[in-house]
């Protein structure tokens, strides 16, 4: 990836300096049109004033999202372990076992906020991930927002995946904005197959 990044990295550079080489070719062509442009040179300290208003907006690169601590603790624990905290509630039905759901999630680390994925409209089986995020999954009503506190143990453990450190406690925002049973999935998939005259993808589970 860095080795992609970095020719990247040069064919930018190089159209920006071949950019840069034209300019006073262009700029010495309308020289008709210079009194008509000289009004702008008096606003031009105005002008400088503003970058450095807004010199705080500036987003740094690459951008490196972190969640501040106080996003990072949960209200209750589960025999588990597993910490939780409802955002949102909400009155629906809650998924079981083996259900497929839909959400939208944020997860970062729990020691210093840096998130390592964000999601929207995932769609996956409870059983098809990390045992903290599939247990508090099953907790959940449809609509709710929770944030999940995943002790190392629950999560990843000992091994290391991506940008998650080994032995990391995790922290998720989740979001369950559906969910179907497997006998639904499987008819759903029936309907689109009857339709298309081909069979359907199979959900991830």
């Amino acid at each position: 990836m860095t080795t992609l990044l970095c020719g990247f990295g040069r064919i930018a550079l190089s159209v920006s300096l071949a950019a840069l080489a034209s300019a006073p070719a262009l700029a010495q062509a309308p020289v008709a049109a210079a009194p008509a442009v000289a009004p702008v040179a008096a606003a031009a300290p105005a002008l400088a004033a503003a970058p450095a208003a807004a010199l705080s907006e500036i987003l740094p690169v690459p951008l490196n999202p972190v969640v501040p601590a106080a996003q990072r603790v949960c209200s209750a624990t589960t025999a588990s372990g597993l910490g939780t905290r409802v955002l949102r509630d909400a009155q629906a039905p809650k998924p079981a076992r083996g259900d497929y759901v839909l959400v939208n999630y944020i997860g970062y680390l729990a020691a210093d906020g840096t998130v390592f994925d964000q999601n929207v409209t995932q769609a996956f089986s409870t059983g098809a991930v990390i045992k903290g995020f599939s247990e508090g999954l099953l907790l959940m009503s449809k609509g709710s927002i929770w944030r999940f506190c995943i002790p190392a143990a629950l999560g990843y453990g000992e091994r290391s995946t991506g940008p998650i450190p080994a032995n990391s406690d995790l922290v998720f925002q989740v979001e369950l904005a559906d969910f179907k049973t497997e006998a639904e999935i499987t008819a759903m998939r029936t309907a689109v197959e009857k339709q298309s005259g081909e069979p359907a993808e199979k959900p991830k589970n």
